[in-house]
């Protein structure tokens, strides 16, 4: 059982580790695909688990008998299974004797169980008695990654009948996660109802976007080409929303906070408020090859006029990605980028500390 739990810690740890901000070493995990459908219609299935002893997958695929994975030398299990027809299956792999969902899965992050503890009704987190917007499920097609890829957006009470144009955040996820955690664990549709109810924030449109790309060992660059490329022209053509850059704001949390870094330091003129949460330059750089990388002395000049607020957040000394926010600003220092730096919850690299965030900017930007 021992041997078990210390596999499963590391499955997990190498799927959380760089939404953590910590350097690690590059393994097979990085660009394994858990599943591949070939063209024969076989379809081989696919786990890094290099201490197991045994690997299985069960679910609803329609087997005869037991599917047989092999090791493979880099520590993949790896089977190829036949017969199995076009339609939609629920599965699950079997490390051990443990039942393990897939952390590979672009869905990962929505098979993990959720604790509630129930608010007491006054947190600006709550579920309240104020009207609410809708938060919906949107795909596209990803020209840059030249797939179907989805999103979720909040629109804000009253937007289905109005006919007034709105601003939009673009919001983004840390690694590990997908496009469901901000509007999930991070109630991020609750928060912004509370705060519209008040009168606390501007009407806006929020789009939560799918920052995690599997099968690439950096997702950061080709995220912040998507995003460009088609997702901010998937919002403008298919919501009433402005669509110059004073109208326009992007936020992300670890992960996503780099991502917004890529985006915003490579596209200066696109965004009028940019906010970094918990994050930093690319963990295990040197911060002066990364700035030098997206060029911000040469363009402090053009950042400072351009964008309205370029904020910084942690949660606290205890947040992982502290350090390397602190070395990240050093740099900036030195480079002459003007920026705000605030520790708005002592939550550490947590969604406590990240709700908070957007409770916080939600109510400055678009004003």
């Amino acid at each position: 059982m021992k041997r078990t739990l210390i596999l499963l810690l590391a499955v997990f740890v190498s799927v959380c580790a760089f939404s953590q901000g910590r350097p690690r070493q590059i393994s097979p995990n990085d660009t394994l695909h858990s599943t591949v459908v070939l063209p024969d219609g076989d379809v081989v299935f696919q786990i890094f688990a290099p201490n197991a002893q045994n690997v299985g997958v069960s679910g609803d695929l329609p087997y005869g008998s037991p599917i047989r994975f092999v090791k493979q030398d880099n520590g993949v299990w790896k089977a190829r299974v036949k017969g199995i027809q076009p339609g939609f299956y629920r599965y699950g792999f079997n490390i051990d004797g443990i039942s393990v969902y897939d952390p590979k899965s672009e869905l990962a992050g929505e098979t993990r169980a959720l604790l509630k503890v129930q608010p007491k009704g006054d947190e600006f987190f709550a579920m309240k008695d104020v009207p609410h917007g809708a938060v919906s499920q949107r795909w596209y097609y990803s020209k840059t990654l030249g797939t179907m890829r989805r999103m979720h957006v909040w629109t804000p009470a009253g937007y289905e009948k109005g006919g007034q144009k709105l601003p939009v955040l673009y919001l983004v996820h840390g690694g590990g996660d997908n496009d469901a955690s901000w509007p999930g664990v991070g109630a991020a549709g609750w928060i912004l109802d509370n705060l519209l109810a008040e009168g606390k924030m501007v009407p806006m449109v929020v789009c939560m976007p799918n920052g995690t790309i599997t099968g690439v060992p950096n997702e950061v660059p080709p995220f912040a080409q998507d995003m460009v490329t088609d997702i901010i022209p998937f919002i403008e053509s298919n919501y009433n929303v402005l669509t110059d850059k004073d109208h326009r704001a992007m936020a992300g949390l670890s992960m996503g906070g780099m991502e917004t870094i890529e985006t915003c330091f490579n596209n200066i003129d696109l965004f009028s408020y940019v906010w970094v949460l918990s994050a930093s330059f690319a963990p295990g750089q040197a911060p002066e090859a990364e700035s030098a990388r997206l060029k911000v002395k040469e363009n402090a000049a053009r950042m400072a006029a351009s964008f309205k607020q370029l904020v910084f957040t942690q949660g606290g000394e205890t947040d992982i990605a502290y350090q390397n926010c602190k070395n990240t600003r050093v740099q900036l220092d030195k480079d002459g980028l003007k920026y705000d730096y605030m520790e708005n919850a002592q939550a550490g690299h947590s969604w406590g500390t990240w709700r908070e965030d957007l409770r916080v900017l939600a109510q400055r930007i678009f004003k």
